[in-house]
């Protein structure tokens, strides 16, 4: 089968990174200008961190829709037709946000634009998997990622130099030029297996009707909340936690996420090394959720430290959780290739998604605690042991063949 030919620096996975590179820029970029865009818009800077979590949050219920909408079609009418049809809407999207007047606009646009980019990693880890042999395809997706994130870096420094509404231009500019990259890229053989037979594909309710693959479902999105725990609530908001343990400096919230994603890179390039050192991708998950849990006591106990030492951290937690690539890859191994991009597609976004319910707990926890600080850590425990206990539980997929159905 030709798709077992590929290697991990071949087309499809170089073209799988550069689309993951355009979806990380245009999906950090809100985080990364949040405040200065908001602040043209005419919010104080307590409007500021309240819209600006209700947007970022609004963008992730797009995720959510966008995962179950692009991995249902990615099974259903091929990889990807899913890869350029995300591609068009985001770009869209990201054209219409440099347009914005209100807080309203703001949400809806990033609300739309989420959905688009809901569609890029799913798509691109699942045809990387299956075009890549068991032994490459931990690497491929951990290069595909590695390339992907830098994105984030990119976005930062755009922001140094241009205004907020040409950022977003930018970011369309980018998604229109990938869809001449995608020339050349062949669909995935083990999908044209079965892209005419008369099976159940992409079907998004087998996922709960069956007890064993609802709970590996669930655990797939458990593995990797600790993510958006760090990149959602930490980094984002750094600014004001950093105000909170009397940081000395100025913080830039944009450059808390260049940092991060810088260092994120560097980890999710090389949890594919190390899940092959290994042999396994549980250990490498363990292995970075101990990196990532050091760096949140760091981050805590940062009270009148100078603010380098706060990126710094922020460049330790972002290295933590570098583990995106093998997480979305374990998800995409445990799953038959009908509901593979199903699968795929939604758990990234769920966890994305999951955003939304963290922020309430924290939210929660700032009442019952009376103190912004106690609720972030208080929150990072509970999500990082859920994310352990859900990697124990979950089954080592390291050596599994993929060429396989649910039914």
């Amino acid at each position: 089968m030709n798709e077992r030919k590929y290697g991990v620096l071949s087309l499809p996975v170089l073209v799988a990174a550069l689309g993951y590179f355009v979806d990380i820029y245009d999906l950090l970029l809100f985080s990364i200008i949040r405040v200065p865009s908001l602040k043209s818009l005419g919010l104080d800077d307590a409007a500021i961190a309240k819209q600006g979590l209700f947007i970022i949050n609004i963008q992730m219920i797009g995720l959510l829709v966008g995962g179950i909408l692009w991995g249902v079609l990615g099974d259903k009418k091929g990889r990807l037709k899913v890869l350029y049809a995300s591609i068009i809407l985001y770009s869209l999207g990201n054209i219409a946000n440099g347009f914005v007047q209100t807080v309203d606009q703001y949400a809806l646009v990033r609300f739309i634009t989420g959905i688009g980019l809901a569609g890029e990693l799913g798509a691109g880890i699942t045809l990387v998997t299956e075009l890549l042999s068991k032994e490459k395809r931990g690497i491929g997706t951990s290069m595909v990622a590695g390339i992907g994130l830098t994105g984030a870096v990119v976005a930062f420094f755009l922001k140094e130099n241009f205004e907020w509404r040409t950022c977003y231009f930018i970011g369309g500019g980018l998604g229109f030029a990938l869809l001449f990259l995608r020339v050349g890229v062949l669909e995935s053989g083990m999908f044209k297996t079965i892209e005419h037979k008369n099976i159940s594909k992409g079907n998004f309710f087998m996922l709960f009707s069956n007890g064993k693959r609802f709970k590996k479902y669930l655990l797939a999105i458990f593995v990797g909340l600790p993510n958006w725990y760090v990149i959602g609530i930490l980094i984002t908001f750094s600014k004001e936690f950093g105000a909170k343990m009397n940081v000395q400096g100025a913080i830039d919230p944009g450059k808390a996420v260049m940092y991060a994603y810088a260092a994120i890179s560097i980890g999710d390039i090389l949890i594919g090394f190390v899940s092959q050192w290994f042999k396994s991708r549980k250990k490498a998950l363990y292995v970075f959720y101990f990196l990532t849990a050091i760096g949140v006591v760091w981050y805590f106990n940062l009270d009148g430290a100078n603010v380098s030492e706060l990126y710094l951290a922020c460049a330790l937690l972002g290295f933590g959780t570098g583990m995106w690539a093998i997480f979305v890859t374990m998800a995409a191994e445990q799953f038959g290739t009908n509901i593979r991009a199903t699968v795929a597609t939604t758990v990234p976004n769920m966890v994305r998604g999951s955003l939304v319910l963290i922020s309430l707990l924290f939210t929660w926890l700032q009442g019952v605690a009376g103190d912004y600080l106690t609720a972030g850590w208080i929150t990072g425990i509970i999500v990082i042991s859920i994310a352990v206990v859900s990697a124990v539980l979950t089954e080592e997929t390291y050596h599994k063949d993929l060429n396989y159905l649910e039914v």
